[in-house]
């Protein structure tokens, strides 16, 4: 009997989860969730975790350490970033056009307004506490942040992804530039083995995927809900039309942008792309953290899409730590509502400072559940939104989350597929595992 695919059983995982958890909310089991189920999606997501920064380092130094000359990493280093804020740009576009045409903030009650203005105000307080911090940093903050004091401690923390890939630079630069190569070479051995040793334990790890899934989304459907789902309900219904704009953004993200990039600069078909890609789109739907995806993504690009490994080990991590596409459409999206929700009408100059900001911003927002409501305290002081307007959002906010990280892993795994084309090292028709 054939094995049900991966895809297959992380969408079984998302339905049985979806479908428990609306059971659970409406029968009161808040209590049994919280002890029985949510703890296997915490463990789930902490294997993720666990394994996401030795990924990253081995699989980054073997790539590197396998280049001929430090001017195919320059060319390839080049050639993603430019592309990664390309597309960021251009999410941000996107994102401003579907909210300024939809107008989702008129059909927004004042009194709906005030009363989640009420209801989160501590959780508005803390927001603006860490946004003001991120604010009043150096305009070269970033680039000291992106180089670690202790490289031990940076690995503790997947935050700290960008040191990590750092470290892993500088260590695969300096293999290339020995000169006495056979001095090296049991080095370039170890991490050769101990990065297929790493992906054996990525596909040991999907195995608990499908219970994973389930757990997590039956606990998120449960904490939604509250102890009052009809109340919730009501709540929902009044940030539907936001919620509609932000998704449209994203859509027009996964099923235009992509799809054309892919053709025009990779001559790459969307549907393979899709069917190679999809398990990592899931779990990223059901985790809402791109460094959590990561090993997946990784694995995917290398066995399904033909992305070499010198190329994934080197475009993904990058892109899991700066390239936030959907991150950046849903900040534009939400700046602007917020705004017309205030009556505020931000014209072009405002609007252009939504892109500047909104784009740098992504570059420096974490990998994880919960990041960009902070990057978006940042986009709306940069054009004078209140920043308690972020209230309004709060009830949709995970769900989004949700979405808006599957295009953030999409972005990521297309930009691999792109850059490894121009590289010539897309490999036709992948071996299947």
């Amino acid at each position: 009997m054939k094995k049900l695919a991966l895809h297959w059983q992380i969408i079984i995982g998302l339905v049985l989860g979806l479908l428990y958890g609306l059971l659970a909310a409406n029968a009161g089991w808040q209590e049994f969730t919280a002890d029985w189920i949510a703890p296997w999606g915490t463990i789930f997501i902490n294997m993720l975790k666990m394994i996401a920064v030795p990924l990253v380092l081995i699989s980054l130094i073997n790539g590197i350490s396998g280049l001929k000359d430090i001017s195919q990493l320059s060319s390839m280093g080049g050639k993603t970033i430019g592309i990664y804020i390309i597309t960021t740009v251009i999410a941000v576009t996107v994102g401003l056009l579907a909210v300024n045409l939809i107008k989702p903030g008129k059909s927004f009650s004042q009194e709906i307004r005030t009363e989640m203005v009420k209801q989160n105000e501590a959780k508005v307080k803390d927001t603006e506490s860490k946004a003001l911090q991120q604010k009043e940093s150096s305009p070269l903050q970033f680039l000291v942040d992106m180089v670690p004091s202790n490289i031990f401690y940076a690995s503790a923390d997947n935050t700290n992804m960008l040191q990590v890939i750092f470290f892993a630079l500088m260590f695969g630069i300096a293999l290339i530039l020995v000169p006495d190569v056979a001095k090296v070479e049991v080095v370039k051995q170890f991490f050769e083995g101990a990065n297929e040793v790493i992906l054996k334990i990525v596909d040991i790890i999907m195995y608990f995927a499908p219970i994973g899934v389930f757990a997590l989304l039956g606990n998120i459907m449960v904490e939604l809900a509250g102890e009052d789902p009809a109340a919730a309900v009501e709540i929902l219904k009044g940030l539907a039309v936001y919620s509609i704009t932000v998704l449209l953004a994203l859509a027009v993200l996964v099923f235009v942008v992509y799809p054309l990039a892919l053709k025009f600069l990779a001559g790459f078909s969307y549907r393979e792309f899709f069917k190679g890609i999809s398990p990592a789109q899931l779990l990223a739907f059901s985790t809402s953290s791109s460094a959590a995806t990561l090993p997946l993504t990784m694995e995917r690009c290398e066995e399904k899409l033909g992305v070499s490994k010198k190329v994934a080990s080197f475009v993904l991590p990058l892109g899991a730590t700066i390239n936030m596409d959907g991150t950046s459409a849903y900040q534009a999206v939400a700046a602007v509502f917020i705004a017309q929700v205030y009556g505020m009408d931000l014209g072009l100059s405002e609007q252009l400072t939504i892109v500047l900001t909104a784009t740098l911003a992504s570059i420096g927002s974490a990998a994880v559940p919960g990041a960009g409501i902070i990057m978006l305290a940042i986009v709306l002081g940069a054009v004078g939104v209140p920043l308690e307007g972020i209230s309004l959002i709060f009830a949709v906010d995970r769900l989004l989350d949700m979405c808006r990280t599957v295009v953030n892993v999409t972005g990521d795994a297309t930009v691999a597929t792109i850059v490894a084309h121009t590289e010539n090292e897309l490999i036709p028709n992948p071996v299947e595992k």
